[in-house]
């Protein structure tokens, strides 16, 4: 009986910790204002308090084609930090009509320096330190999903 109990209990446990773990994932394009694709991401989306909270914290990397896409019920305009982020990324502020309205470039991993936008923001795109530069995305570049 000890044996089977032990064996029920570690399955529940392994299904709720990988019932956590599920993360919502999108395919994000992004496109310039002429509506040309600069770049695609398949991003894990990041819409409730305590996953928006979590964010890229603790992630030793993240791929070249991936990212993370905060997503908020209204516009807001509270700052971001990179407590306890380990690799630098680009800060993407997105309005209500999916466009970009601010990007903050490599912001430093492990600082509490608050990185705020120059206005109100709807979502949030993080993504690879200086890839946004590369690719060419910048303040009007659309987001699409």
């Amino acid at each position: 009986m000890f044996n089977s109990s032990r064996m029920i209990l570690t399955f529940f446990s392994l299904s709720l910790l990988l019932a956590c773990n599920g993360a919502e994932t999108l395919d994000l394009r992004v496109l310039n204002t002429g509506g040309s694709l600069l770049a695609s991401f398949e991003v894990e989306v990041a819409d409730d308090t305590l996953e928006r909270s979590q964010g890229l914290m603790f992630r030793q990397s993240l791929g070249e084609d991936e990212g993370m896409l905060f997503i908020f019920q209204a516009d807001t305009e509270g700052a971001f930090w990179m407590r306890n982020t380990l690799i630098p990324l680009d800060i993407i502020f997105v309005d209500s009509e999916k466009r970009i309205v601010n990007v903050v470039a490599n912001a430093t991993p492990q600082t509490d320096t608050p990185r705020l936008p120059e206005g109100p923001y709807r979502y949030v795109l993080e993504i690879n330190g200086g890839q946004a530069a590369s690719l060419g995305l910048s303040s009007g570049s659309l987001l699409d999903w």
